[in-house]
């Protein structure tokens, strides 16, 4: 491919980047005047490609609004970049139920670049490892996240046929306030108008989605994400556990993240310091209590456990065994 030829490619990735481009920043990207950016804009438009002139102060060049552009170019990062973007989706979880979707788009990526660039792409993508295995997550149908997006952008109520863990199933609606993924999976969080409560809902139980008339106002705060992991921590599990920490918020948070646990933040005191060392009190809930003693140890700091009594016996028959571990070592 020619100099020029090329140049002129590169003008219509930068132009199909969105916005408006002045003569002198194409020129700069280019390495040509002026003038050599105009002749190059002018064959594009004898290629039909609708380059719009926009006058001005901030004037430049822009595509027509609603053009339909050739096949994307990348750069050799970019490829990359969506390369990588799409495994590391699919690994996460973070995919539609079409899965092969992500196998299609890489494949088309790869098979549209030219050789020398793929076989330095496949060589970065055979050299890599993971240190975790894929995730197994059922994922959400994609018309239903499509939806589901379409009207917490535009603040309208939607109605969704939902099947909850234990295989019952009902039609719900929900003002939606935003989808979040969390851990793998997928969440609407909102209001449930007829009840008046904040309900969150996995996006992969939604059978059927449809966006219903009206429109509603969205609180400011809590955002969509602090008000998935607060329902996480105060969600019905078999234990209530309620404990007093000394530490700071942001030790026990270390341990005991938002998803898990609810800490109770002490107000500010005039001139005294955040980080001061103080007990909260810390509560959760849980289906298991195993796990808690090794976290707890591992927190560092003195706790009381208020309550269950049970987790009180899990944590002294802990220490028991590490302090018998020592002893043998």
């Amino acid at each position: 491919m020619s100099r020029p030829a090329g140049r002129v490619l590169t003008l219509l990735e930068l132009l199909q980047s969105g916005g408006i481009r002045t003569v002198a920043e194409l020129a700069d990207r280019l390495g040509v005047d002026g003038r050599t950016v105009r002749r190059y804009v002018d064959h594009l438009i004898d290629l039909d490609v609708p380059v719009e002139a926009v006058r001005g102060r901030y004037g430049g060049y822009r595509l027509g609004p609603g053009y339909r552009l050739p096949p994307l170019m990348l750069s050799n990062d970019e490829a990359l970049a969506a390369l990588l973007g799409l495994i590391a989706g699919r690994r996460a979880g973070l995919m539609t139920t079409a899965d092969t979707a992500g196998e299609t788009a890489a494949a088309k990526i790869r098979r549209v670049l030219p050789e020398r660039v793929a076989r330095r792409l496949d060589t970065v993508l055979e050299s890599l490892a993971f240190t975790a295995s894929p995730g197994e997550f059922a994922t959400p149908d994609a018309e239903v996240l499509l939806t589901i997006a379409d009207a917490v952008r535009h603040r309208r109520p939607v109605s969704i046929r939902y099947t909850d863990r234990h295989g019952r199933r009902s039609e719900r609606s929900l003002h939606p306030y935003g989808i979040v993924a969390h851990s793998g999976r997928w969440y609407v969080t909102g209001t449930d108008p007829e009840i008046s409560s904040d309900r969150t809902f996995r996006l992969d139980r939604i059978a059927d989605a449809r966006t219903l008339p009206g429109s509603f106002e969205a609180p400011v705060e809590p955002g969509p994400a602090q008000r998935v992991l607060s329902g996480f921590a105060t969600a019905e599990y078999r234990h209530r556990v309620t404990l007093r920490i000394h530490g700071t918020v942001e030790q026990i948070r270390a341990r005991l993240p938002a998803s898990v646990a609810t800490v109770d933040e002490p107000a500010p005191e005039a001139g005294g310091d955040p980080e001061t060392e103080r007990w909260l009190r810390v509560e959760l809930r849980a289906e298991r209590l195993d796990w808690l003693p090794p976290v707890l140890a591992s927190l560092g700091r003195p706790f009381v456990i208020e309550r269950p009594d049970e987790l009180r016996g899990l944590v002294i028959a802990f220490a028991d065994r590490l302090a018998s571990y020592a002893r043998e070592a």
